[in-house]
């Protein structure tokens, strides 16, 4: 199990009958999550009143309801990087704190390389492994199919102060992207991999985790440069456990190097760990990261 600690600007306050209630700088959000499946002491309701909690809908999805009016967004930090906060589809707020775990161990990673670092993060959203990987000093090619996600992901860098810094972000389907760049000859030290369990690309390309992920890391081995650095696997798919990753990473990676594969979780306030999916992570040879 990993987590990381320096959240500020975050915090479950309190969990139970399949909800958490969190705190994102100012504002107190109400959420689904599978994984919570114990009684909650009292109604989360009455714990902290909520500005704005998800409502899922028996027949799939489900909508926000709102105390009030909330901003359109807002800005979260952590360390000294900053994101862009706001209610979106499915119960997403566009950034995942659990995350945090994992930039905290690629920033570290990528310093301690003491060497020009290029990453290319794949399904990457709205830029949180861009922004902390920019920040540590590599240079970042940012891919994702949802141009929207890209934009916040600009937003996000520029937020940090890291607008400066090289990066190439690229609206694309994520293995015609990889394809491409082997043919051109293009190579990265460093792989970042955060799949959906189920999407579409830019064209309608199908993507399904189970079936498609031990091809595309074969493939992805194929842009890894002669001294890569890491590869990190993230999952939330339910089912995939950290065992799964770890031996998805030792049969396609084709380096000699370690592999770790670890569970996700944020701290509560209530002095409880929530599960937050897994990630397995493989790191060149003599660079052993526990």
């Amino acid at each position: 199990m990993r987590y990381n600690d320096e959240w500020k600007d975050y915090s479950i306050i309190a969990t139970g009958d399949g909800e958490k209630l969190e705190r994102w700088k100012d504002i107190v959000l109400l959420r689904p999550d599978p994984q919570v499946i114990w009684h909650a002491s009292k109604p989360l309701c009455d714990v902290v009143r909520p500005d704005a909690r998800y409502i899922r809908s028996s027949s799939g999805g489900g909508h926000w309801e709102f105390d009030g009016k909330l901003p359109d967004s807002w800005v979260v930090g952590w360390r000294d990087l900053c994101f862009n906060v706001r209610p979106m589809n499915f119960k997403h707020t566009g950034l995942f704190p659990e995350q945090a775990a994992n930039w905290a161990t690629m920033m570290e990673l990528i310093r301690g390389a003491k060497r020009p670092v290029s990453v290319l993060n794949l399904f990457a959203y709205t830029g949180g492994a861009t922004v902390a990987c920019l920040s540590a000093g590599a240079s970042v090619c940012h891919v994702d199919a949802a141009k929207n996600m890209v934009e916040t992901a600009r937003e996000n860098v520029t937020l940090s102060g890291l607008s400066d810094r090289p990066v190439r972000y690229i609206v694309d389907d994520c293995r015609k992207f990889v394809k491409r760049e082997i043919r051109r000859g293009n190579r990265y030290d460093a792989i970042v991999l955060d799949p959906p369990s189920f999407g579409r690309g830019s064209n309608g390309e199908e993507w399904k985790l189970e079936r498609d992920i031990f091809d595309f890391l074969v493939l992805c081995g194929e842009v890894l440069s002669e001294d890569p650095l890491f590869v990190l696997l993230n999952s939330y798919t339910t089912g995939l456990q950290p065992a799964t990753l770890y031996n998805l990473l030792s049969l396609t990676i084709p380096r000699k190097g370690n592999v770790s594969a670890y569970e996700l979780c944020l701290p509560t306030e209530e002095g409880t760990y929530l599960p937050c999916g897994a990630s397995g992570l493989w790191t060149k040879q003599g660079v052993k990261y526990e």
